[in-house]
């Protein structure tokens, strides 16, 4: 499936980013916030993001989540 987000022209450029690190953040940010509200599992937040399992784990700790919930 397909989720289409309209976001200003300009608002890749205001992060110093491309389109295309900013959807690829966007998509990231997304994945971490459903993991950490425990909505989805680590495998599928990576699915989401579009990377794999580990390197989606090991990049939590950019968003302040920790890897294993206590």
């Amino acid at each position: 499936m397909q989720l289409n987000i309209e976001y200003p022209e300009t608002l890749p450029d205001a992060l110093q980013e491309t389109p295309e690190e900013f959807e690829h953040e966007a998509r990231m940010a997304m994945a971490v916030k459903l993991f950490e509200m425990k909505r989805i599992s680590s495998g599928m937040a990576a699915q989401l993001a579009g990377v794999d399992r580990v390197t989606f784990l090991l990049s939590l700790h950019r968003y302040g989540v920790d890897m294993i919930s206590y």
